[in-house]
Formats: C-alpha cells, sequence, structure tokens
C-alpha cells in the first residue's frame, strides 16, 4: 500500500512540479525537436509511442531511479550517498545539450527552493539539503531528478507521490513540446497524457523495485537525436 499523502504535503508536491516552478522546462524538448524534424514524430499515435518508449525504457525511467534513491539517502541521513547520486547524475548524460537540461533545471530548481521555501532543519535530509546548498559544501551545479529527490526527502514526500509527479511533469512537458513543434492539438496532448497514465504507474513501480545496478536506458535513436540538436541552426528549444 502506498504512503498516504497529506493536504499540505499534497500542496508542496503539487508547487514543486507545477509548470510554474521557475526551471524553463518549457524549453527544452528532450532531443524530440530533432526527431520531429527527422519525420519520426508526425502525429499523435507516434508522439505516444515516442514518449512511451522514453518512459519505460529511457531517461524518464533512470531520472526516476536517481531520484528515488538520492530520496532515500538523504532521508537516511547518508549525505556520502547523495553526493554521489549527484555525480551519478551529471556524468550520465549522453549529450551536451542533456547535460545542459539536467543540469540547468536542477540548478535552478535548488534556487527557487532556497529562495522561497523554509525547513526547520529538523531531520537528516533537512541537514543534508542545508550542508550541500550553504557554506564550504556548497554544489554549484545539480541534476535535475537528484535535486528533486533530495527536496522531496527533506520536505517529507512520499516516493511514490514523488515520483508519480516527476514523471507526469515530464510526459506532459514534451507533449507540450509535441502540441507546438509537431503540432499536435489541444486535444490530442490530452488524449496522450491519458494513455500514458497506466505506463506511469507501473513505471513507478518498477523504479521503487529497483537498484543503481538497473540504470540504463535501451532510446539510442532519442539521445543520438539530441546529439544532432547540438548543431541544429534554427530551432524552438534547448534540447
Amino acid at each position: 500500500m502506498s504512503d498516504r499523502i497529506d493536504m499540505a504535503t499534497l500542496y508542496r508536491l503539487l508547487a514543486f512540479l507545477s509548470p510554474a516552478f521557475p526551471i524553463g522546462a518549457f524549453t527544452y524538448s528532450h532531443g524530440l525537436e530533432q526527431v520531429i524534424d527527422d519525420g519520426g514524430v508526425e502525429n499523435a499515435a507516434e508522439m505516444q509511442a515516442w514518449l512511451s518508449d522514453v518512459l519505460q525504457v529511457g531517461a524518464a525511467r533512470s531520472d526516476g531511479i536517481l531520484l528515488v534513491h538520492t530520496l532515500r539517502a538523504a532521508r537516511d541521513g547518508d549525505k556520502s550517498a547523495a553526493r554521489e547520486q549527484i555525480e551519478l547524475g551529471l556524468a550520465l548524460q549522453p549529450s551536451k545539450e542533456r547535460y545542459l537540461e539536467t543540469s540547468a533545471q536542477g540548478t535552478a530548481f535548488i534556487q527557487a527552493i532556497k529562495a522561497a521555501w523554509a525547513s526547520d532543519n529538523s531531520t537528516p535530509a533537512a541537514r543534508i539539503f542545508a550542508e550541500l546548498t550553504a557554506g564550504a559544501e556548497e554544489l554549484e551545479t545539480w541534476p535535475y531528478p537528484a535535486a528533486v529527490g533530495l527536496v522531496a526527502a527533506t520536505w517529507e514526500v512520499p516516493e511514490e507521490a514523488i515520483l508519480t509527479g516527476f514523471l507526469h511533469a515530464f510526459a506532459a512537458n514534451m507533449v507540450s513540446a509535441a502540441v507546438r513543434a509537431v503540432p499536435l492539438g489541444q486535444s490530442d496532448g490530452q488524449r496522450i497524457l491519458a494513455s500514458v497514465q497506466p505506463l506511469i504507474a507501473a513505471t513507478v513501480q518498477d523504479v521503487l523495485a529497483s537498484d543503481l545496478d538497473d540504470l540504463g536506458t535501451a532510446t539510442l535513436l532519442t539521445d543520438i537525436a539530441s546529439m544532432a540538436h547540438e548543431t541544429k541552426y534554427s530551432r524552438l528549444f534547448r534540447s
């Protein structure tokens, strides 16, 4: 059975993963813009297939594993393990633009949290957050999933809830990119989001049962597209 979530925690979850949270998520397409230009996604069915692959065997799943293990390390007071997940989240990026995608969003996420959300440092996770975001140990660059995992531990958002929200936010951002770039209609976008709900639920359970040895992707064409996007002359998105 999943952990229950109270209304105050739900509010924090919704705020942290809202499109209004200032991390610039709308400027990234995860290589999708290049895929669209290459003719790989031309309609709603093809977009649904692309998104399903990224959620099941792509970076969305691996990011979820990093998020959960960062959350668990912070919750358990293991700062060394938390730092390892942060370093791993940066090292795993397959291209310059995907590195930018995760590091720019993750760093902006931490900065926004520091500026607006107070923590009383009463838990091991809160103390780790304070130590890694201020003073001599302050980190300058954060991968987005590890940043979200640390913040979820600090503000005590349950694993299943934050992971579901994180994967939904990723899917919604990709659908938004497709609506603009394919282009798709708004109704098509909502149908795609509705269709991947069971897939996101299944991916959440898969991720919760995974360890770090399960990290890895099988979406090579998406990774190659992100590399090709680096030299794209005209673009809507940063990745």
